[in-house]
């Protein structure tokens, strides 16, 4: 391989970068505004769910279970009215998510010792919104109700006995003690970035080659090529490379994010992971006429791996046959060393199995489409 004429090609690769800022400056600005998108906007976080209460009761009982629902946060009382039929309206028509109906007996009910009912209207429509309505209204009533047993209790022994809970559960949460959406998304933004920009980039930069009619150029060129397909690629890993190396920036100073880990393991293995998405790139490449096609096929190599990764949705709540297919892609494993190291400070110790399957994958995509590059190039 000659140096020189390998300068060259990623020279001359470099001018075509610069002479387009357009792409450049989204190339840059996309991943910025992603990542602000992701640490602000995107959040499984549910909080001040529209409400609408129809406090009929007046009683101090009533006042109190009412207090537990507006002080845990989760609802937003935007609406007073006075029935059921009421809430439910204003649920159809969207004005609010969830109705609370304290009725008249309530107070009534806990003085004569008896069960007393809170209604609760959840609009299903949003699964995540209603699962978080609804434990959250299950788990204050048993907290109710288990405050005035106590109570009831100390009263019936005149208040000289410390009644014990049999059973008191005390957790502990690891990693991401305030279980921020922000901190489990934005590693694995970074993830999806460096393979998302790696494929599109290359696949465009090889297929505008061959339509605009300059590969023929460089073929009787002395280039051989593999140091076209390399001078070719390097300019884009050095923009994908930068564009990922900002997004943790951001991530780190602005959102707080700590790293954890060895910023050496997570160097590695995102190097290994960047060769594989260049493979698919370039084989990407190999097949496309065009850059819309390359476009088009860049997506559908793309989204399956933001689906099926564990990126969006969790991987061990897909069924076992969508599992096995998330486990054939790369981006599924660089997730888990990039949550690994980040969040839990693991090493390889733990997370060789990952770069073993990503390296593998590397080695045959990469070699793939070199082959065919090199096989069409010949």
């Amino acid at each position: 391989m000659n140096l020189v004429r390998l300068r060259a090609i990623m020279r001359k690769e470099f001018i075509h970068v610069v002479r387009d800022p357009g792409t450049l400056a989204l190339v840059i600005i996309m991943p910025v505004m992603m990542m602000f998108i992701f640490g602000y906007v995107v959040s499984t976080d549910v909080r001040s769910v529209s409400t609408a209460v129809a406090l009929q009761d007046t009683g101090l009982a009533a006042r109190e279970i009412f207090e537990r629902f507006e002080q845990t946060g989760y609802f937003r009382v935007d609406r007073y009215v006075r029935s059921a039929a009421e809430a439910g309206s204003l649920i159809q028509a969207g004005e609010v998510r969830v109705g609370i109906i304290i009725p008249s007996d309530y107070s009534d009910r806990i003085a004569r010792r008896e069960t007393a009912y809170v209604q609760v209207l959840i609009d299903g429509s949003d699964p995540v919104v209603s699962r978080m309505a609804l434990t959250t209204a299950e788990f204050l009533g048993q907290m109710a109700g288990t405050d005035i047993m106590v109570q009831r209790l100390q009263a019936m022994t005149g208040g000289n006995t410390r009644i014990e809970m049999p059973v008191e559960v005390r957790a502990r949460i690891w990693y991401n003690p305030n279980m921020d959406t922000a901190t489990f998304n934005l590693p694995g933004l970074s993830g999806m970035l460096l393979q998302s920009l790696t494929i599109v980039l290359i696949a465009h930069a090889m297929v505008r080659e061959r339509e605009h009619g300059t590969i023929e150029q460089l073929i009787v060129t002395p280039v051989r090529p593999s140091e076209m397909i390399l001078g070719k690629m390097m300019p884009y890993v050095v923009v994908s490379i930068i564009v990922v190396i900002l997004v943790m920036v951001i991530a780190v100073f602005y959102f707080g994010m700590r790293i954890v880990g060895s910023v050496a393991v997570l160097s590695l293995n995102a190097l290994i992971f960047l060769l594989g998405s260049l493979g698919l790139g370039l084989l990407v490449s190999t097949v496309s006429s065009n850059q819309m096609q390359a476009t088009q096929l860049s997506t559908l190599l793309i989204l399956p791996s933001i689906l099926l990764s564990g990126y969006v949705f969790p991987f061990e709540a897909m069924p076992p046959a969508l599992q096995i297919v998330g486990y054939t892609i790369p981006l599924t494993h660089f997730l888990q060393v990039l949550r690994g190291v980040i969040l839990k400070g693991i090493g390889m110790d733990v997370l060789w199995r990952q770069t073993v399957v990503m390296s593998v994958h590397a080695v045959a995509t990469l070699g793939l489409a070199v082959w065919r590059l090199r096989k069409t190039l010949d």
